[in-house]
């Protein structure tokens, strides 16, 4: 919804606005001013699963001269030569929106919160402070005429979810005890839920007003599901500017004939509090914590007595675990607390592996080397399944990736910077077994262990409830039983742990959609019910039975 807001202009908003009045997935409403900055002027809001947009009417008082500048700072007054001051109207909005975050955080609701402010005002420096409004998730459309005259529809269907999130924003103090179920049930005559019913069951036919929520929800669990293997809670909103940090392109040129695309992961904004709200991983929070304390500790002595002696902190790391067990998550949280701290300056992570530095032809992964540490600079270098880089033959080039990984760590110059190997915990010791040099390097070792059976069920009940989906009883149990097995007949060496969880749960959707699409629910709370029959058992490769003598 979000990124849809952030594509209109001056010609296509209002037109956009209507359009998500007749959209179910998302609930909106219209507020006769926000107090205290949007008193007099209209204000809309719409909410969805995982976004809220505050849309801000402002109507211009002084209709002889509607020119007016903005502060790159937005001030609350707006002081420019040759001008009269004034109030600064995008500083209205960015404080309104900030009630809207605080009021949504102390009700524990975790929404990603984007304003837009449509105004009559001609703002003459808008282009120069286009940038700056995104940076502070804000979008300002000015030179409207008579916007006072102009209604946009809404849907304030009191049954969707969004109305418990519209609440929470505009009341100050909001009543937020959830109601069981003693809504009234609808009815299966219901003409809004038959025609919902019907589009979703002849999915072919082109009926646009949802398809955007739909593709944006797509994206955001393909972002979910890949990068991070161990499951979080939803993150909340902070303020943070890690949204403004420059990132390079992550692409890198092994030789003249061949690129070769890096993986990028952002910098997060609450890395605390996702690394306490990981699944499992308790030696790890603690050996994290303790890494980060000394080094926050380092700064405030470099500080203060910047004479003294410091300790000598290595960032780089060894994390050993099986696929799906959190490295990933966990590397990037790693980063952004390192930057947190003052260790890093961006806290971002390049993740790449051994097809990244060898190319075709003799000198590519020295090339290759240089270009991921400029990608890394200030934040994290993972080389996953390093290992690999450890070849038998005498003359495998990831030897020389190796070597040159080592020189380029024994310079001091490379401090704004941490190198993280992954892999799997054996091939590892070994690798590190065999060059001495590298081991004394990354000090910092972090053993993933494979969740157990109860920490996989926490996993599936927080991913299900991120959909806003419910297991009936049977459901579960025969979830439960499913898992229990797989997890008794799994090849330790080839379980996917948290990745197991995020494919067999791709296919009970699948499964339940199909359900939907022939048997026609009974209301629409049914749309949201996994019922045993979506429940679909896989088949789990056992461990070979070794043959020899």
């Amino acid at each position: 919804m979000i990124r849809d807001f952030r594509k209109q202009t001056k010609t296509t908003i209002w037109k956009h606005m209507e359009a998500m009045a007749v959209n179910y997935a998302v609930y909106s409403n219209r507020l006769k001013g926000f107090a205290p900055f949007m008193n007099d002027d209209d204000v809309y809001i719409y909410c969805d699963a995982t976004n809220m947009v505050v849309v801000c009417i402002d109507c211009y008082d002084n209709y002889e001269d509607r020119t007016c500048v903005e502060s790159v700072d937005m001030e609350p007054i707006v002081y420019y030569p040759g001008c009269e001051p004034h109030e600064g109207r995008v500083w209205k909005l960015k404080e309104t929106m900030q009630i809207v975050k605080e009021r949504l955080q102390k009700q524990h609701i975790d929404l990603k919160v984007y304003g837009v402010m449509l105004t009559e005002a001609k703002i003459t420096n808008a282009e120069e402070l286009e940038l700056v409004w995104e940076f502070n998730d804000m979008k300002v459309i000015d030179g409207f005429v008579s916007l006072g005259h102009r209604k946009a529809g809404v849907n304030n269907d009191e049954d969707l979810r969004g109305k418990i999130y519209f609440d929470a924003a505009v009341n100050e103090t909001p009543q937020m005890e959830e109601e069981e179920e003693p809504v009234k049930e609808e009815e299966p005559n219901d003409e809004e839920f038959e025609r919902l019913l019907m589009d979703f069951i002849n999915s072919d036919s082109e009926e646009g007003g949802e398809k955007p929520d739909d593709d944006e929800s797509t994206s955001e669990e393909v972002e979910d599901d890949e990068p991070e293997e161990a499951e979080i809670f939803p993150k909340k909103s902070s303020g943070d500017d890690s949204d403004d940090i420059v990132l390079p392109d992550g692409e890198i040129e092994q030789n003249g004939t061949i690129s070769v695309k890096v993986e990028i992961l952002r910098p997060i904004a609450n890395p605390r509090e996702e690394l306490d709200n990981l699944v499992g991983c308790g030696d790890i929070k603690q050996r994290m914590d303790e890494l980060v304390a000394l080094t926050s500790y380092n700064k405030m002595m470099r500080e203060l007595f910047p004479d003294n002696k410091q300790h000598e902190v290595s960032l780089h790391s060894v994390f050993l675990g099986r696929p799906g067990t959190g490295k990933t998550t966990v590397c990037k949280i790693f980063g952004s607390l390192l930057r947190k701290a003052g260790a890093l300056s961006k806290g971002h992570v390049v993740v790449c592996d051994r097809g990244t530095f060898i190319g075709t032809l003799w000198g590519d992964e020295e090339r290759s080397m240089r270009q991921e540490l400029e990608m890394a600079k200030g934040g994290v270098l993972m080389i996953d399944e390093a290992y690999l880089l450890n070849g038998s033959n005498t003359n495998d080039p990831g030897k020389m990736v190796i070597q040159l990984l080592m020189n380029i760590l024994a310079d001091e110059t490379q401090r704004d910077i941490a190198i993280v190997l992954c892999g799997y915990k054996e091939p590892m010791k070994k690798l590190l077994d065999l060059n001495p040099g590298l081991q004394s390097r990354f000090p910092n070792k972090f053993e993933f262990p494979d969740f157990t059976i109860d920490e996989l069920l926490e996993i599936t009940r927080r991913r299900v409830e991120d959909y806003h989906y419910t297991f009936t009883a049977k459901a579960w149990e025969k979830y439960v039983q499913m898992l229990s097995s797989a997890y008794q007949l799994r090849d330790p060496q080839t379980w996917g742990n948290a990745r197991f969880i995020g494919n067999q749960l791709e296919r009970i959707y699948i499964q339940h959609a199909s359900r939907c699409v022939k048997q026609q629910p009974k209301g629409k709370r049914d749309l949201l019910l996994l019922t045993p029959e979506d429940i679909v058992p896989i088949e789990i490769p056992r461990q070979r039975t070794k043959i020899g003598f």
